[in-house]
């Protein structure tokens, strides 16, 4: 009983608090249904649901279960006095930075209606980040033991990191996702170990390319490949619904 429709939501700017804490609300009830699915007859059973939702955020820093707080370089008293949110939260990973400009992709979807398996899952994400980058002529790809998306990935004479990944999953039911560097301010990166990867540099379409990239042509195209690889079928949702 696998259901491929996935309801996507765009909600702006928004509070990372606020859009944790809704992540975490329709995880919940997925895993619910779920598990009310197992006490019931195949033929009374109700397919879990599957969402997407693009956002982008106030500046934050937010730490990983596994991160060092020694990554993050500046005080969290400085952090308030320059109005940057800092969270630990609970997705795989290191420290990473969200602000306006950059993409970010929140998948709640159960993998039981893909294919349950997290490997393949993150994979599949930056491959898909991997075709958005290639729509802008850029030659991404991924570095063996370092989750994400870099640019120079292959010879690495100057590696450059476009898109950091994190996820959390429970029952085979997803949440965190990926941050793609659009257009944002980079230089919120020089006040942590990114990913706690040290040395490694911080990247954007807008970089690489010179120039601004248009946010909404960058948003349906990463929508698209995404549909693709993982047989979608994305259903544009009110956010009114949830």
């Amino acid at each position: 009983m696998q259901n491929r429709q996935v309801y996507f939501q765009d909600w702006g700017l928004r509070d990372y608090a606020q859009a944790w804490a809704e992540q975490e609300r329709v995880l919940a009830e997925t895993v619910a249904r779920k598990v009310e699915n197992r006490r019931l007859p195949e033929t009374e059973q109700v397919p879990t649901s599957n969402y997407l939702f693009f956002v982008q955020h106030p500046p934050v820093f937010t730490l990983g279960k596994s991160g060092k707080p020694e990554h993050l370089l500046e005080d969290e008293h400085v952090l308030q006095e320059q109005g940057i949110q800092y969270y630990k939260i609970n997705r795989g990973g290191d420290i990473t930075y969200h602000g306006p400009g950059q993409l970010v992709g929140y998948p709640i979807l159960d993998l039981d209606n893909f294919k349950a398996d997290i490997h393949w899952y993150m994979r599949t994400l930056e491959e898909a980040i991997i075709q958005t980058c290639t729509d802008y002529g850029l030659d991404a790809g991924r570095i063996p033991g370092m989750t994400g998306v870099w640019l120079d990935h292959a010879e690495q004479k100057n590696p450059r990191k476009i898109c950091a990944m994190g996820v959390k999953a429970s029952r085979w039911v997803t949440m965190h996702g990926f941050a793609l560097n659009v257009n944002n301010d980079l230089g919120h990166f020089t006040y942590i170990v990114p990913c706690g990867l040290e040395g490694k540099e911080v990247t954007s379409l807008a970089k690489e390319l010179g120039h601004p990239v248009p946010f909404e042509e960058v948003s349906e195209r990463l929508r698209r490949h995404l549909a693709t690889l993982f047989g979608m079928e994305l259903v544009q949702d009110s956010l009114s619904s949830l």
